[in-house]
C-alpha cells in the first residue's frame, strides 16, 4: 500500500505495510533517526512526534493512521516558533544528561507551547507526564519550558 505523508514539510510516499509503526517508517525508510525507540508500548515518550500538530507516540501509531497527514519530527520541529524556542531553552538550561529521551521531551514541550504559550507548572506536568527521563532532569525540563514560554511571549528567541 502507498502511504502519503508530509514529513517536516516535505511530501513523502512510502510503499509499506499500513500496520507498520510510524516510528519504523521514520527511522528505517526515511532515515530520520532522531525519533527514538524506547519501550515500544507508548509508555516512555521517547518516540514522540507531532501528527497534524498533536504529540503522538510513533511506536504505537500505525502508518495508515498517518496517511495524508503532516508529521513533524525532532529534525523538523526547530522550524516552528515553539520548537525553536524549546530547543534554544534546552541548550541554555543545559537539560540533557544522557540525552536519549530528549527528542521526545522536546516534541512534547513544543506541542504544549504551540497551544499554550503561558503554561502553569500543572499544565507542564500534565503535558509532560507521558515522557520519562531516567536521568531525572525534570526540574531542568520545567525550567526550560518556562524559559521558552518567556521567549515566545517576548516575541523572540534570546
Amino acid at each position: 500500500m502507498t502511504i502519503k505523508l508530509t514529513v517536516n514539510g516535505k511530501p513523502v510516499s512510502l510503499d509499506a505495510d499500513p500496520q507498520m509503526p510510524l516510528l519504523w517508517a521514520l527511522r528505517e525508510q526515511l532515515q530520520l533517526t532522531g525519533t527514538k525507540f524506547g519501550c515500544g508500548m507508548a509508555l516512555c515518550g521517547a518516540c514522540t512526534v507531532h501528527l497534524d500538530g498533536q504529540p503522538v507516540r510513533s511506536c504505537q501509531t500505525p502508518l495508515e493512521a498517518a496517511n495524508g497527514k503532516k508529521i513533524t519530527t525532532i529534525e523538523g520541529v526547530g522550524a516552528t516558533p515553539a520548537g525553536k524556542a524549546v530547543q534554544y531553552a534546552w541548550l541554555k538550561i543545559d537539560v540533557p544528561q544522557c540525552g536519549y529521551c530528549q527528542s521526545g521531551q522536546i516534541m512534547s514541550a513544543s506541542a504544549l507551547l504551540a497551544g499554550n504559550r503561558k503554561p502553569t507548572d500543572t499544565d507542564i506536568d500534565n503535558a509532560m507526564s507521558g515522557n520519562i527521563c531516567r536521568c531525572g532532569t525534570y526540574n531542568q525540563i520545567r525550567a526550560a519550558i518556562h524559559d521558552a514560554s518567556a521567549q515566545l511571549n517576548k516575541g523572540g528567541r534570546a
